[in-house]
């Protein structure tokens, strides 16, 4: 009998310390290191702000859906394997991509049926549009795209929302990383969020 109430107090002990280090100790000590400086903007989701509120993530690219498709303001990112349709939004909460191969024909069909869709928005001949208006990125909420996609986009932004191209070119630079050791890529939620309160 003694073993036994000795066991449980040892255990009851045993499961109070782990609680207040594993169920307390820890997270705090987490969350302190989020809070860190250069840290705590990627710890609460990079979140970008607007009229003092959460408009999306800068990590997050959610393509957005026009209201007016044919009065479409905004830069799209690249296409999503979840989209319903070659060029449509895909649904965040399951991304991912194709898994397909390169010569597979259900890929090359989509593909194709994006370079026609991209092109026929942006009012250009299929071959001007670039390869990553036409291919899904791997999680399919990739916030990035080329300069080039970015630049095809610019006269039909310019057209719809009334911003001159020139300072839709330098919201594009501005929204622009990368360079000399890696790939040069427009962020576009934030370039989204930087043309919608130009």
């Amino acid at each position: 009998m003694w073993t036994l109430w000795r066991q449980t107090v040892t255990g009851l002990k045993v499961l109070l310390v782990a609680t207040v280090l594993l169920g307390i100790g820890y997270p705090l000590a987490v969350w302190g290191v989020s809070r860190l400086p250069g840290l705590e903007q990627h710890a609460e989701g990079a979140p970008l702000m607007a009229g003092g509120r959460v408009v999306g993530s800068s990590l997050i690219g959610v393509d957005p859906v026009p209201a007016d498709p044919a009065r479409d303001p905004f830069f799209h990112t690249r296409p999503s394997a979840s989209a319903p349709d070659p060029v449509g939004s895909g649904d965040p909460a399951s991304t991912g991509g194709s898994n397909l191969a390169g010569g597979n024909a259900e890929l090359l069909d989509a593909v194709q049926q994006r370079r026609n869709a991209v092109a026929a928005r942006e009012g250009v001949v299929p071959q001007a549009v670039p390869p990553d208006a036409v291919t899904a990125s791997a999680s399919g909420v990739d916030p990035g795209i080329s300069p080039a996609y970015a630049a095809l986009q610019v006269p039909r932004v310019a057209r719809v929302t009334g911003i001159p191209e020139a300072a839709l070119h330098r919201l594009i630079a501005q929204s622009t990383s990368g360079g000399v050791l890696a790939e040069r890529s427009v962020n576009v939620p934030e370039l989204n969020a930087a043309a919608r309160h130009h």
